[in-house]
C-alpha cells in the first residue's frame, strides 16, 4: 500500500493525517473492501512512526468501521465501508437540500458544516 509522506510541519498531527488518508482512499474505492493493511510494525516502519501511532490510527478506523481487525490474519478495509460512504453522501446531498431551501449560501452552509464537525470531534 503505497501512501503519501506524512508532512510533519501541518496543523494535524501524523495520526491524525495518516487516518484521514486511509479514509479517504477507502471512501474513494481506491482501497477496496478485504484489502489487507500492512502490519502496525511494517507501516510504522514505512512511515518512520512510533508503532503506537500507527495502532492508534487503526483503532480509530476499526471504531469508525473503515477496517475489521482479524486478530494474527491481520487488518482489512471493512465490507460495510462502501455503505459508510453512500451513507454520507446521502446525508450531505440531504444538507445540501435544507440549506438551499432555507436561503443559505454555500459559505454559510460550510461554516455551519464546520462548526458541527469540530463538535462531532471532542
Amino acid at each position: 500500500m503505497e501512501l503519501m509522506p506524512l508532512d510533519p510541519s501541518a496543523g494535524d498531527p501524523p495520526y491524525e493525517q495518516l487516518r484521514r488518508q486511509i479514509a479517504s482512499r477507502v471512501a474513494t474505492g481506491e482501497l477496496t473492501a478485504g484489502t489487507r493493511l500492512p502490519t502496525v510494525r511494517a507501516l510504522a516502519d514505512e512511515l518512520h512512526l512510533a508503532v503506537n501511532t500507527v495502532a492508534r490510527v487503526y483503532r480509530e478506523l476499526e471504531a469508525d468501521g473503515v477496517v475489521v481487525t482479524e486478530g494474527r490474519r491481520g487488518t482489512f478495509v471493512a465490507a460495510s465501508a462502501a455503505a459508510g460512504t453512500r451513507e454520507a453522501a446521502g446525508a450531505a446531498a440531504t444538507y445540501a437540500a435544507t440549506a438551499r431551501r432555507l436561503g443559505l449560501g454555500l459559505t454559510e452552509a460550510h461554516k455551519l458544516l464546520d462548526e458541527a464537525w469540530a463538535a462531532a470531534g471532542r
